[in-house]
């Protein structure tokens, strides 16, 4: 019998918030996909370059690079654009940076020549996890791109080394839960994000005492949650591609 209280969407601490998956949701972008996870939802699409940034210049190397932001009304309350208040906020500027780090991560970037891919993360709506959820869509969006790529006879093979997706984790009332909501991020002692590949490589890991110290074993049992949660989100991507499991 569990002594701890019940988590309040009613979720047992190991079980994942509903997550839908729709492909193809943008038709001028190479590749775009809408995520929800929960009450979460992330519209992204990823958008061919014959460019790349300066410092690849004749390389032959490509480019992965992320751009994070959320609508207006994403929140309860109305936030202001960022463009229009002249800058990017230091949260913002660290997601996409993360977005970007790990998309780059499993791709051969010797795979697609001097190409950048851009992936463009909008959080619809915020409902916790939207860093993590943006990850997990950017792959999507990501494959659906060099798919196209593909298709156009533009690269010979899709440049991915392996599946990534991301998921948080806390440390709530005493005891490790998985995919937080906002109201349990908000109150939990502990706030982690892992990054995991397909073959369960650590990408990144995130992990902070928002309230109370943690140990390494509660660490440890943090991961464990977080490798159950992305081997269900990656069979929901690749079933989102048309792969089966």
């Amino acid at each position: 019998m569990n002594a701890f209280p019940p988590r309040p969407s009613g979720r047992a601490d190991d079980a994942l918030r509903a997550v839908f998956i729709e492909t193809g949701v943008n038709k001028f972008a190479e590749g775009s996909c809408f995520l929800r996870i929960g009450d979460t939802q992330i519209l992204c699409t990823a958008t061919v370059e014959d460019k790349v940034p300066p410092f690849l210049r004749n390389t032959g190397r490509g480019w992965i690079t992320a751009e994070y932001g959320m609508l207006p009304r994403a929140t309860e309350i109305r936030i202001d654009r960022e463009a229009s208040r002249g800058k990017q906020t230091g949260r913002t500027h660290e997601i996409q940076r993360l977005i970007g780090r790990s998309l780059r991560s499993i791709t051969d970037l010797n795979g697609f020549g001097e190409r950048q891919v851009k992936v463009d993360c909008d959080v619809v709506q915020a409902d916790g996890g939207t860093r993590t959820a943006s990850i997990t869509a950017g792959y999507i969006a990501l494959h659906l791109a060099f798919q196209k790529m593909l298709e156009r006879k533009v690269i010979k093979t899709i440049p991915l080394k392996d599946q990534i997706a991301a998921i948080s984790c806390g440390i709530i009332g005493g005891r490790p839960v998985l995919d937080l909501d906002y109201q349990e991020d908000s109150q939990a002692d502990v706030d982690a994000n892992f990054v995991l590949t397909g073959n369960g490589s650590l990408v990144e890991v995130q992990s902070t005492a928002e309230h109370a110290l943690f140990t390494e074993q509660t660490l440890l049992e943090m991961l464990s949650l977080a490798r159950l949660g992305i081997s269900i989100l990656m069979d929901q991507q690749r079933k989102s591609l048309g792969f089966k499991s």
